[in-house]
């Protein structure tokens, strides 16, 4: 009989984006090695986007223990002016100049609302959790943050029942790139790094998904961290149609913010449009997800309006087909001080997709070297103009001859499916010392 992980997560079906997608699939290959997963998930969340499709990956027959959370949001869209159905994306996507009313959003999130805006789901979740846990016994449990008041249930659960406890960062708490926008008092700074360092001393085991991040967190406290970073997942790629875009495409499938905008390569792309005619009628600018109001005013300004297609969502399902068809990907990472431990979880399926990825940030990022490591494209500095203009032309001039083939280099050490054998040994060893 499979043991039982208790994975507590606040993004599950059905929930969109990229976030759902690391104990999701976790979940979906649990039982390949030996272990049941147990899912406690919010029964009335407000998530940002919605996507019906992830449902196929939920087990068959699997247990869901949903509790009810209070979320500020409507709060927020009252001092902020938003609409009632308005839903609510990371407000660190909003442009420099945001106002006075989401400003102070910003600072009610970060003072008031600690770890996060899910915090009143700790204590009914460790009240409930805790009666049907002595009756429903599990081996382990497993959290994911952010949100980080995942892992402030499990340290309740810890304290009280003595539960092996995984937790596991797909992005860093108080080492993330936006912890500085929350403009913090000293009070609440505090409150935030003793939450933290509550995870580092009662975990018996901490994940990163990076390895640039896994020596940050160290560097705070954090003992013995581990890596296990993003995964695509084979079958979400099985059955795709594969027809390449008779344009030359360059897509970025995601949120881009002001911290991600790669102003070097729309300048190139408009130069090079401006020197050659047959390039302007080929250029396509595809971005997908939510864009940054600034970074689309750049591109049209620069006179590439014609050449860009843009579009707020689409299906996962769709989002993937689109991958596979696209000439070049673009992977454009923060220009943040972290951003060498930045490792997007669309980097991976752009590894699946098969297509050439061309990364804008640092050679001596996380994502560089994995991209590098697979033959799977380049790598730009954000603001190296000559080698980003020797890119796009050597890349052109390949899509006008022979065309851009697909790598074949293998990359199964990172499907969703190998990754979560990582995730089950260290399971198996921290239950193995209850």
């Amino acid at each position: 009989m499979n043991k039982k992980v208790l994975i507590i997560t606040y993004y599950w079906p059905p929930s969109g984006g990229i976030g759902v997608h690391r104990c999701l699939k976790f979940a979906k290959y649990l039982r390949s090695y030996g272990w049941e997963p147990v899912i406690c998930a919010p029964e009335n969340p407000e998530y940002p986007v919605l996507d019906e499709g992830n449902f196929k990956d939920v087990p068959e027959g699997i247990t869901e223990v949903k509790t009810r959370i209070w979320e500020p949001y409507s709060l927020f869209k009252m001092i902020t002016g938003k609409k009632k159905e308005e839903r609510i994306h990371n407000v660190f996507l909003e442009e420099e100049k945001a106002g006075f009313a989401t400003k102070l959003g910003i600072w009610i999130r970060g003072n008031l609302f600690i770890p996060d805006a899910r915090r009143f789901w700790i204590s009914p979740s460790v009240k409930y959790l805790t009666e049907y846990l002595k009756d429903n016994p599990v081996e382990a449990m497993f959290t994911n943050g952010p949100p980080h008041s995942t892992h402030m249930i499990a340290y309740g659960l810890k304290r009280k029942l003595g539960i092996p406890w995984h937790a596991d960062f797909q992005d860093p708490w108080t080492q993330v790139d936006y912890f500085p926008q929350l403009m913090l008092n000293p009070i609440s700074l505090a409150i935030h790094k003793k939450m933290e360092q509550r995870i580092f001393k009662h975990a018996d085991k901490v994940t990163i998904c990076s390895e640039s991040w896994k020596t940050d967190l160290e560097s705070i406290g954090a003992k013995d961290v581990d890596v296990i970073v993003w995964g695509y997942d084979e079958e979400d790629f099985a059955n795709i149609e594969r027809n390449l875009s008779p344009k030359f495409t360059l897509s970025h499938f995601g949120s881009l913010g002001p911290d991600r905008n790669a102003s070097t390569l729309w300048k190139v792309l408009a130069e090079i449009a401006n020197e050659n005619p047959q390039f302007r009628s080929d250029l396509e600018i595809e971005l997908v997800g939510f864009i940054g109001h600034a970074i689309v005013d750049e591109i049209e300004k620069l006179g590439l309006a014609a050449n860009l297609k843009k579009e707020n969502h689409i299906p996962r399902s769709e989002t993937l087909k689109r991958m596979c068809d696209s000439q070049v990907l673009l992977l454009i990472l923060n220009d943040m001080p972290n951003v060498n431990g930045r490792l997007p979880g669309k980097l991976f399926e752009y590894l699946a997709s098969r297509r050439p990825v061309m990364v804008i940030g640092p050679e001596a990022s996380d994502a560089s070297k994995i991209v590098t490591g697979v033959n799977a494209g380049i790598t730009c500095g954000l603001r190296d103009y000559e080698k980003t203009r020797n890119s796009v032309l050597d890349l052109y001039a390949k899509f006008k001859s022979a065309g851009l083939e697909n790598n074949k280099t293998p990359i199964d050490k990172y499907s969703n499916k190998n990754l979560t054998g990582k995730l089950a040994s260290y399971l198996e060893l921290i239950s193995s010392k209850k």
